[in-house]
């Protein structure tokens, strides 16, 4: 017997360990092959929305697809998060008062990470089971285990050797905090308040020419001025000491005087030359922009374009550096310390002609909190170029599916111009680079040290030495070290999660899982990391696979907050997964996220919405309750398509069009649409309405009736339980064992759409009468009638069909419309509402029970307060000033609040137009 109310605090944990004890979450040994790869969570990674998001949806696609009889591996697993993970430990390190990662050593320090990961790492995978992710965790894998982290080695020596990974010196995004080249992705640009400081550079030998001050309407210069410098403007006056060049538009008139000759780089006293190039603004501050390739990556470009030479100018900490180009005074300085004093000392010499006020967006590592460093450094590169070719083709052959469509036009975008992928990162927890140094410096990639070894043996051989002096070589220059040293440098995690879709599965051993899962069926991820990981997977999914890792993408939208803000710690509005879990349960938060998810509408997530779903599950839950009450039972005899009531041909008919159309949707990722379809079907159809209609069957006395009407009660609540089960998994599959000893929820048979037990007829009668009683309800609900009051029905015209649906419902309409009678009339009874209804008109004398003229006051009151509110609304709206500068959320808002005014405003003239009648 169902309690009163389903528990789910106390439920879902014993569920969820049950379907895990049972083995629901393997792969089937029979049925189509259909595979998912979780996209790994950070190890130091705690649930959030986006998580709850990602893997709801996720889930949804592994249940629909094991119900329906496919063997499914969804691949669980977790990242080992590079510089997260190292921040994480060091900052224990310091809290315990313990040895500094340095102080402690490289083997010591990766010791202690995987002491950390085995007590702490991976409290995600626990989170995520609270929210019912079938994954299978037997299968559980980690990005720095034994097999993946052999795959890794594997990848990058053979790529090397196909001269794929190259090492190069190229400027990189450079945490200065944790010592390190980061990613594109580990970069948050923040607008900040700044300053541009505008600098004279003094022309060559004094030279001199016209500048252009003024000008006329038609853009002729009426006025010039005699210069003998070039203004440039810069938010960072510490990189000047680095310029190799001025450039300025081929196009600027401006400057063509001066162009080709040099200016003196103030406090450097360096000439440097002025050059053209297509990268100046002419009309962007003085139109001319200082080229300091080796700190900037736009004008690295112009550097590398134009011959310019470059200098570095800071160390790995971000201190000036001990160079002959960089004057004495700001050596060793820490960038900030530099910049102020550059600053100074321009001033000093006259050559500062402002500073500006400015807001300007500044890159910060997202871990460290510390503005990025662009640097030139010694790194490994892997020929992105060359790799995303037939990554490109397999998206245009549609291969590969991108869904929503427009996020192609994205994942081209990137790929068509894609840059070296720096590989390579200098932490010490992660994939060692498999490259080790001769004593000369030539480099020698292999799986192994002995590999490694042997490869320098035979060249140093090969170049003449004896094996007597290759032995001596290191032995001699470092006092008895090995010949070789190894690269001190890791690979960057999106390295190894590249390989995610095939390594997990046994590469590169031949199992039987690779066999049976590659390529896989669906990747279900966010939009920012489609280069990141998307397209990377592709890249090496095709290279080493020799095919696509899966065959479509599925890119969901973001979680913001209800006003459409994202969220964040410093907004104070981020919503806890797991809080909303813990007061209103896993199914609710759910289907929530799933019944927004609409293909490129981002969500708007309350938890009034997640409170209204937990209202949603307990109507199931009470609409279960009654079934028992009333020995609605499952019984395998019935046979739903040789019912004879037409309330129960109906039910079924729209239990069969339901589970056609939340099949479609979740087969075209339209999630919200299937969540919709389901919702709609269980609240409205069968609780509002078919418990309704049948409770005079299963009150009544007719035993024959009752018994089919209890069987296809039972049968309808078994499809809404299977249909609604991959969005609210628990307590479907609570109600579901609790009518039957049979077999779990989890592997039970999807629906299908059976063309037996469609039943037009009967829908259409049963929706006909249904449509009636909205109508009436909906008029004694604007006339203010009382819900007491019993009202006669007059029906005028219609067809022998009205007629006879008439008759053979009457009674029904009668009890749920609160009529007191019901008659076929040739003209409407004075005092009557007229609706339109099928081939006649339903007329309702309500004037006998309402006050005509109060009312009518009533209404025209409402619609002067909302009109009053709509036109508050529009000079809003109206006000430039507001559109421009309130935030977009609030603007949207406003819209929205106006539409709904407009709706009810047009339900109110239509109601005192009805009034105006009578």
């Amino acid at each position: 017997m169902l309690e009163k109310n389903f528990d789910f605090q106390s439920a879902e944990k014993r569920i969820y360990e049950a379907w895990e004890k049972s083995g629901a979450f393997k792969p089937s040994d029979s049925g189509e092959a259909y595979s998912i790869v979780i996209p790994p969570p950070n190890v130091t990674g705690s649930l959030h929305m986006g998580h709850a998001l990602n893997n709801t949806l996720q889930d949804v696609l592994c249940r629909f697809e094991r119900m329906r009889g496919k063997s499914v591996l969804w691949q669980p697993g977790t990242d080992h998060a590079g510089i997260a993970t190292q921040m994480v430990v060091e900052r224990q390190l310091m809290e315990n008062q313990e040895p500094s990662r340095r102080d402690m050593g490289r083997e010591k320090f990766v010791e202690r990470v995987w002491q950390w990961k085995e007590q702490s790492g991976g409290q995600i995978i626990n989170q995520l089971k609270r929210l019912g992710a079938t994954c299978d965790w037997s299968r559980e894998r980690f990005t720095m285990d034994k097999g993946l982290s052999e795959a890794v080695i594997k990848v990058f020596v053979q790529l090397y050797n196909e001269g794929l990974i190259y090492r190069d010196k190229r400027l990189v995004n450079w945490d200065p905090k944790f010592e390190t080249a980061i990613s594109d992705l580990e970069v948050e640009n923040i607008e900040t308040q700044g300053h541009f400081w505008h600098f004279k550079y003094p022309l060559e030998n004094g030279e001199t020419y016209e500048f252009p001050i003024a000008y006329d309407d038609d853009g002729n210069p009426t006025e010039w001025e005699t210069r003998d410098y070039i203004s440039i403007a810069t938010t960072r006056p510490e990189t000047m000491l680095g310029d190799g060049a001025v450039a300025v538009h081929p196009d600027d008139k401006r400057y063509a005087p001066i162009v080709g000759k040099n200016c003196i780089l103030p406090l450097a006293d360096r000439p440097i030359p002025i050059i053209t190039d297509e990268y100046p603004d002419p009309d962007f501050g003085s139109g001319a922009v200082k080229i300091t390739g080796a700190h900037d990556f736009n004008d690295y470009q112009v550097a590398l374009r134009n011959n310019i030479e470059m200098y570095d100018l800071m160390d790995s900490k971000a201190r000036m550096v001990d160079a002959d180009y960089v004057p004495e005074k700001y050596r060793g300085m820490d960038r900030y310390d530099a910049r102020k004093a550059v600053v100074e000392d321009i001033d000093a010499r006259g050559l500062l002609i402002q500073v500006e006020d400015k807001k300007i967006m500044q890159p910060f590592g997202d871990r460290s909190g510390v503005v990025i460093e662009p640097i030139r450094t010694d790194q490994w590169y892997v020929d992105a170029k060359t790799l995303a070719k037939p990554a490109i083709e397999a998206v245009e052959t549609s291969k590969t599916r991108i869904i929503p469509e427009n996020w192609s036009k994205t994942y081209f975008q990137w790929m068509r111009n894609i840059e070296p992928w720096c590989v390579s990162r200098q932490l010490w927890w992660g994939h060692r680079i498999p490259a080790w140094y001769g004593p000369d410096g030539s480099i020698f990639v292999a799986e192994t040290e002995e590999e490694a070894t042997k490869d320098a043996i035979a060249k140093y051989t090969s170049e003449g030495y004896s094996l007597e002096e290759i032995n001596d070589m290191r032995r001699h220059e470092h006092g008895g070290a090995p010949l070789l040293v190894r690269d001190d440098d890791v690979l960057d995690t999106w390295f190894s999660s590249a390989l995610w879709p095939f390594s997990t599965l046994g590469w590169p051993e031949k199992t039987p899982e690779l066999e049976k899962f590659y390529p896989t069926s669906t990747l279900v991820t966010a939009h920012d990391i489609i280069f990141f990981w998307v397209a990377r997977m592709m890249m090496d999914g095709i290279h080493f696979m020799k095919e696509v890792p899966f065959k479509d993408v599925y890119i969901h939208a973001l979680v913001l907050d209800e006003k459409g803000q994202k969220m964040s710690k410093s907004k104070g509005n981020v919503i806890d997964p797991l809080v909303l879990i813990d007061k209103y349960g896993a199914d609710a938060l759910r289907f929530t996220l799933a019944a927004q998810a609409a293909q490129g509408r981002n969500i708007r997530l309350s938890e009034s919405r997640v409170e209204g779903y937990r209202n949603f599950a307990t109507k199931l839950w009470n609409a279960a309750r009654f079934c028992e009450m009333n020995e609605c039972k499952p019984d395998e005899s019935f046979d739903p398509a040789k019912v004879t009531s037409t309330i129960n041909q109906w039910i079924i008919h729209e239990a069969n069009d339901c589970a056609a159309a939340v099949t479609r949707e979740i087969e075209a990722f339209r999630f919200n649409d299937a969540a919709g379809a389901i919702y709609k079907f269980t609240w409205n159809v069968f609780c509002d309405w078919y418990l309704e209609l049948a409770k005079p069957t299963l009150q009544g006395d007719d035993k024959a009736a009752k018994k089919e009407t209890r069987a296809a009660a039972a049968w309808a609540l078994d499809r809404i339980l299977m249909l609604l089960h991959p969005f609210m998994p628990f307590v479907t599959e609570e109600i579901w064992g609790a009518f039957a000893k049979r077999d779990a929820l989890i592997t039970a048979a999807w629906p299908q759409y059976e063309d037996k037990l469609a039943n037009k007829g009967a829908a259409d009668e049963v929706n006909w009468a249904i449509d009636l009683i909205t109508g009436i309800r909906s008029v004694r609900q604007e006339m203010n009638v009382p819900v007491a009051a019993k009202i006669p029905l007059a029906f005028i015209g219609g067809d022998a069909e009205d007629k006879k649906r008439l008759t053979e419902h009457g009674d029904v309409l009668k009890r749920l419309a609160r009529l007191s009678d019901i008659t076929v009339a040739d003209a409407a009874p004075k005092g009557a509402v007229q609706i339109v209804h099928g081939a006649g008109t339903v007329a309702l004398p309500v004037a006998d029970f309402i006050d005509i003229a109060a009312e009518k006051a009533r209404l025209e009151k409402e619609k002067m307060k909302i009109e009053k509110e709509i036109v508050g609304i529009d000079k809003k709206l109206a006000n430039k000033n507001f559109v421009d500068r309130a935030p977009k959320e609030v603007v949207e808002e406003q819209h929205t609040r106006r539409a709904d005014y407009v709706a009810q405003l047009e339900k109110l003239d239509g109601a005192l137009a009805r009034l105006a009648d009578l």
